[in-house]
């Protein structure tokens, strides 16, 4: 087998071994899911080691796979997907090491949900056939689904309805426009195929085109999510278990980010820079509206996932800022976000297992019992909020880069939103961490474990490598990113000019015909 196939297909291998796990011995699940994620994270180190970078796909493999349909088995990774496959396969052993304690109930089954949602995440990312693509969009569902609804919070059952809910609708709208465009294809062409490259070739009126991405537009926006699709997000981070929470914001979340850069923009082309000042209006709202709401949240948690709207809604102004700077700090803001607020989460659930609380007012003086947790919550607040030398500041700086090359405006507007982020988590770590210790309860709390800092240290080594040497992954997102700029933007300027060009001749070779 391929190496991108094994790395994709090997978490589910273990999660089938898993099932056959006698249920009482809890260890033994935990200890086996976690070395199958540590297994795919270095396999997906070979990738990094191999890969190419003045290349655009690599490692692609490509199948037959229902043939009579058009539908084979094609994966790949270029210098976007490479290190969201990478963000997976790292987070993943995180999340898991991060349950040891936390999951107690039905344990295999939680690393079995946990092991197939890897496997899903890893097959969205690779899929260049988009029935492919598709099979696996839907399977991320079936394990976050159990996750949310097995081990969440006490509003866990109206959480995950309203999470399955809101992901069918788009989903079912995103089936229907993959439809469509490949049968409008077979129309053209006389080829029935999934086959996404081809498929970029695919002629839609200025309509059609529209509402197609328009389908697809909603099914990334609600997965992004964007303002006002976000409704679903700040419950299932409160009632997820902290597991399912990393996993979610680490990774779940870039699957809308990462839709709109390989489908919907490069196949709709026009209707994207046609709708591109309506999402970047619906992604400045975003940014302020998740500040402002995060700045009065009491819980913990639900601050953090308030502030998950606010950055992802810098990604979607990096992405629709249509430059190749906005762009690529769109997708390094995707990698950040995945860490420090993955980082963030795996914080507020070491001390909510403490404590049993998230209330912002229950803590006070944290720095005095828990010093190390402290430093720790301070290096991610600092990253959350772009402090340079950390990975935040490389993302936000390109992306405000990008905002005011394609509109000053754009760029004031998110500033603004810099600063308000700033506000609202340096405000919570005040509250949190200094003052005097008001609860008795917070006096004999014990402070970071072995366990806990191992989960926590490649993530702050990650933060100042990523803030300080950002180079070895921009020069690799390079030429992804100037193909996807090429096929959204300049082939449609292209067109313009040689749809001009021929009006201009078809005019003059009138008026020269009056003349004569």
């Amino acid at each position: 087998m391929d190496l991108i196939s094994t790395v994709t297909f090997l978490p589910l291998f273990g999660a089938i071994v898993l099932m056959f796990f006698p249920r009482e011995h809890e260890g033994a699940s935990r200890v086996f899911s976690f070395l199958v994620t540590v297994v795919a994270f270095f396999l997906s180190l070979k990738l990094l080691y191999g890969f190419q970078t003045n290349a655009d796909m690599q490692f692609v493999k490509d199948m037959p796979w229902i043939a009579s349909l058009g539908i084979s088995y094609k994966v790949g990774v270029d210098g976007i997907s490479l290190f969201l496959v990478l963000l997976v396969t790292f987070t993943m052993p995180i999340a898991v090491l991060s349950s040891f304690r936390a999951i107690t109930d039905r344990v295999k089954e939680f690393h079995v949900c946990m092991l197939l949602l890897e496997t899903a995440m890893l097959g969205a990312f690779v899929s260049l056939d988009l029935f492919l693509f598709y099979v696996f969009w839907e399977m991320m569902l079936i394990p976050m689904y159990f996750l949310i609804g097995m081990w969440g919070g006490k509003r866990r059952i109206y959480e995950t309805i309203k999470f399955f809910i809101f992901t069918m609708i788009g989903s079912l709208l995103m089936l229907v426009g993959i439809l469509y465009v490949v049968f409008q294809f077979k129309a053209q062409t006389g080829t029935l195929t999934f086959d996404l490259f081809r498929l970029y070739d695919v002629q839609l009126s200025a309509q059609s085109q529209w509402l197609v991405f328009l389908a697809f537009a909603l099914s990334f926006a609600i997965k992004v999510p964007m303002f006002p699709f976000h409704t679903w997000l700040p419950d299932a981070h409160v009632e997820a278990p902290t597991a399912a929470s990393v996993i979610l914001a680490g990774v779940l979340l870039k699957m809308g980010g990462y839709g709109f850069l390989r489908f919907a923009m490069p196949l709709f082309p026009e209707a994207a820079l046609r709708g591109a000042p309506i999402i970047v209006a619906l992604a400045l709202i975003g940014i302020i509206y998740g500040a402002l709401v995060a700045m009065v949240q009491k819980d913990v948690k639900k601050l953090v996932a308030y502030s998950s709207v606010s950055h992802l809604g810098f990604v979607m102004l990096g992405l629709f800022a249509l430059n190749s700077i906005g762009v690529t700090g769109a997708i390094y803001q995707m990698l950040n976000h995945g860490l420090s607020t993955g980082a963030l989460f795996l914080l507020v659930g070491i001390i909510y297992e403490r404590r049993h609380t998230r209330l912002i007012e229950d803590f006070g003086g944290l720095t005095r019992v828990m010093p190390w947790f402290a430093v720790y919550f301070m290096i991610v607040t600092l990253s959350s909020i772009g402090l340079p030398l950390t990975n935040g500041f490389v993302g936000e700086f390109l992306i405000l880069l990008g905002a005011f090359k394609a509109n000053p405006m754009w760029g004031i507007v998110a500033a603004i939103g810099v600063v308000l982020g700033a506000i609202y988590m340096l405000w919570m770590y005040q509250r949190v961490f200094f003052g005097e210790i008001t609860h008795a309860e917070n006096e004999n709390l014990k402070d970071l474990s072995g366990r806990e800092i191992a989960v926590l240290a490649p993530i702050i080594a990650l933060i100042f490598f990523m803030g300080i040497f950002p180079n070895p992954i921009l020069r690799r997102m390079e030429p992804a990113v100037d193909k996807f700029i090429e096929r959204v933007v300049e082939k449609r300027v292209a067109r313009e000019s040689q749809a001009g060009f021929e009006e201009f001749v078809v005019e003059n070779d009138a008026g020269a015909g009056e003349v004569r």
